[in-house]
């Protein structure tokens, strides 16, 4: 029972470091609310080292992740005829910190990435930067799974790598 205490503890520790993590990566991003793209960056960021595990297993530089969302923002704003210049699309503009006495809140896409990642199994494994990967693996649509695609990563792939990064940590 302490066990379990102690992860709930753990896991509420990773939780909070994904929310402000985002949020910052959002609020660099010249965004005010979050989205699982910004949740990704969060993870990539974690001390575990798992995320970028998943990653490297895929023979792809986790960092550049965040080009790959910028790329899809200009290639959003290009497609409604907006011409911009490689580069300035939304990562760079930063914006005030949000200062809300509101509860937590987000872009839908990093809703439902909470959703997943609290419907994951975990076996009593604690909560890694892995789950968030494995998380937005099963996203068909929004930013973060286009940029994903975009650096050639499929699904299945991410998936099946977040997995084994996940046994190895398990493992550890």
């Amino acid at each position: 029972m302490f066990d379990a205490i102690k992860k709930r503890f753990r896991d509420m520790g990773t939780i909070k470091a994904l929310c402000q993590g985002a949020e910052r990566h959002a609020n660099l991003a010249g965004q005010k609310e979050p989205g699982a793209e910004h949740f990704v960056l969060a993870a990539l960021d974690l001390p575990d080292g798992s995320a970028r595990g998943v990653f490297e297993r895929l023979r792809a530089d986790p960092d550049g992740y965040r080009a790959a969302i910028a790329q899809q923002y200009e290639d959003a704003l290009r497609n409604v005829g907006i011409a911009v210049p490689q580069g300035a699309a939304g990562f760079g503009a930063a914006a005030a910190p949000a200062t809300s006495a509101t509860i937590y809140s987000g872009q839908p896409s990093a809703q439902a990435l909470m959703k997943r990642l609290a419907g994951q199994e975990k076996n009593g494994a604690p909560l890694l930067g892995a789950h968030v990967i494995l998380a937005v693996a099963d996203s068909q649509y929004g930013v973060a799974a286009r940029a994903l695609q975009a650096m050639g990563l499929a699904p299945a792939q991410l998936a099946q790598a977040a997995q084994a990064q996940l046994e190895v940590s398990r493992n550890a």
